[in-house]
């Protein structure tokens, strides 16, 4: 899903209720390959402890996080987070 340029990615962590170190270099990877592929990932996630895991490690600037499903956002997904095991 980041191979092709200007990747845009929305990736729904609402199910997930817990992420350590290993999901959360995860998402610090992804963003990365996206960002040197110019592209976008935003992580939907209304949950208080994902922003202070974020903040706490110094990761709350570095993700677009949005409470909700941005409109006109493709809401098929390939894989959720839950599958994925983020």
């Amino acid at each position: 899903m980041t191979a092709g340029p200007c990747p845009d990615l929305v990736l729904d962590l609402r199910p997930v209720s817990f992420i350590d170190c290993a999901g959360l270099g995860v998402l610090c990877r992804v963003r990365n390959r996206v960002r040197a592929r110019h592209g976008r990932l935003r992580l939907i996630t209304g949950s208080i402890r994902l922003a202070r895991v974020l903040r706490h490690t110094g990761l709350a600037g570095v993700f677009e996080v949005l409470p909700g499903m941005p409109r006109g956002a493709d809401t098929s997904p390939v894989e959720t987070a839950g599958e994925a095991m983020v």
